[in-house]
């Protein structure tokens, strides 16, 4: 059972150093994908080591709510997919889904329904989902035949989808401020009536995207899906899944326990990660980062061992965080710790995220008293670390971090209240709304905890 958080958690200091294994939940993106590909198949699917976490129980809620059977084995981390015929039964009515604050079940259930053969759905979030990115995609398939209405502001959910199938053909579709949007798209597009030839315009995080068409081959979608460009040319095909899929530790989860020993010294073991160019994740390019910085960083048989060692430098760098920028945070809260500035871009679309991310951490690093450049251009900022004032600032009395019930500031800032500040284990720093990690990493303050209790053991 998942311990109750208080309402605003003090983050108690490792007072020796970090020892200890951490084994990783599944990866969000990787476990949501999955579901989706697994609802579009025409067979059974098992997904193991899948992430139990608030976003993935949207995502497979409104999957139940379309038709599709899914029971859970939470204990065993496993997820089975079938009745997929049954999937989008003939309604009178719509069907409501609701998607909270998940980006990527929002995404990807926009772009299903779409595809659908019939029905009506309409969709919906909490307040600061209608803020997020949908436009691009909305725009996308309404090219390729979709009935889709916004019911509220032009672009942004709420929206009703009047499915008729997807009829093929050339689209084009911006990307940039959501690799998402291209991910959703990509995934349903094997069962539209015609081959689909998507044209990229403006950038794109390609690491999510390349994991999207990576997956899609795993569930057995063999048609060649081909890159000439800006273009990428699906033909239609159907998916032939493997009857069991092992879904990967998160990686971008794992930023937070390989960057435990730059704050508290020592050593974690993080079982099973992939080492980057080994998994599907981008987000796995971290440990290049803390390479960087000065940790140890030591692969072994699908293992890491990230090691700092008593006396090391740990030195500021500059680093663009374009194709993984969900670690930037990591890195931005550790600021503090590191010798000289560190420089942070490619991360203005973070701003459109769960909250403004950018603007957040300028805040939040602030308050510690922190010299924080945020860039005109507003893709990133320059941190330059003053270890006096933070520990003026935290003589007296705690300082506490708003989260902005974003779960990656709760978990990048926790890291750095491991850091025993005043060398006498006193706690310092506190984390407000602690439970907004359940968003992705429901038992994430309770692993850091042991953790700190293993590195007191004899």
């Amino acid at each position: 059972m998942t311990t109750v958080l208080p309402d605003h958690l003090p983050i108690q200091p490792f007072t020796r150093p970090a020892r200890g294994t951490v084994t990783l939940p599944g990866s969000k993106s990787l476990t949501n994908r999955a579901l989706l590909l697994a609802a579009l198949c025409d067979r059974p699917v098992t997904l193991t080591g899948a992430l139990f976490s608030e976003d993935t129980h949207l995502m497979a809620a409104a999957l139940r709510k379309l038709g599709v059977t899914i029971t859970a084995e939470e204990s065993a981390h496993t997820l089975h997919v079938s009745d997929q015929a049954n999937g989008f039964p003939a309604h009178s009515a719509p069907i409501d889904l609701f998607v909270g604050l998940a980006g990527t079940a929002a995404r990807f259930l926009t772009a299903l329904c779409a595809a659908a053969p019939g029905g009506s759905y309409r969709l919906d979030g909490v307040p600061q989902m209608r803020k997020r990115p949908m436009k691009p995609l909305i725009d996308a398939l309404r090219t390729l035949g979709s009935d889709i209405r916004c019911t509220g502001v032009e672009g942004f959910f709420p929206i009703e989808i009047h499915a008729r199938g997807l009829c093929g053909g050339p689209v084009s579709i911006d990307a940039s401020e959501s690799s998402q949007l291209l991910s959703a798209l990509l995934m349903v597009a094997p069962h539209a009536a015609a081959p689909i030839e998507i044209t990229l315009v403006g950038g794109v995080r390609w690491p999510f995207v390349a994991m999207t068409i990576n997956q899609m081959a795993q569930f057995g979608f063999a048609q060649k899906l081909t890159r000439t460009g800006d273009t990428l040319a699906i033909p239609a095909g159907r998916y032939a899944p493997p009857a069991t899929y092992a879904i990967e530790p998160d990686a971008t989860a794992s930023s937070y326990f390989t960057a435990l020993p730059l704050a508290a010294g020592g050593t974690t073991h993080i079982a099973n990660l992939l080492p980057p160019a080994h998994g599907l994740q981008g987000d796995s390019q971290f440990l290049n980062v803390l390479t960087r910085l000065g940790a140890e960083v030591a692969p072994f048989n699908g293992d890491v061992d990230i090691t700092v060692q008593p006396g090391s430098v740990l030195r500021g760098v500059t680093q663009n965080f374009s194709e993984f920028s969900d670690t930037f945070l990591t890195l931005a809260a550790l600021a503090p710790l590191l010798a000289g500035p560190t420089t942070i871009t490619g991360i203005a679309h973070s701003r459109k995220q769960e909250t403004d991310r950018v603007a957040g951490m300028v805040a939040e690093l602030r308050k510690l008293g922190q010299d924080v450049h945020e860039h005109e251009d507003q893709d990133g900022l320059t941190i330059t670390p003053n270890l006096a004032e933070l520990r003026r600032r935290a003589a007296t009395t705690s300082l506490e971090i708003e989260t902005y019930g974003d779960h990656r500031f709760a978990m990048s800032f926790a890291i750095l209240g491991c850091h025993d500040l005043h060398g006498d284990g006193r706690p310092w720093l506190s984390i407000r709304n602690p439970a907004c990690c359940a968003k992705t990493f429901p038992h994430f303050f309770e692993l850091l905890e042991t953790l700190r209790k293993n590195s007191l053991a004899p």
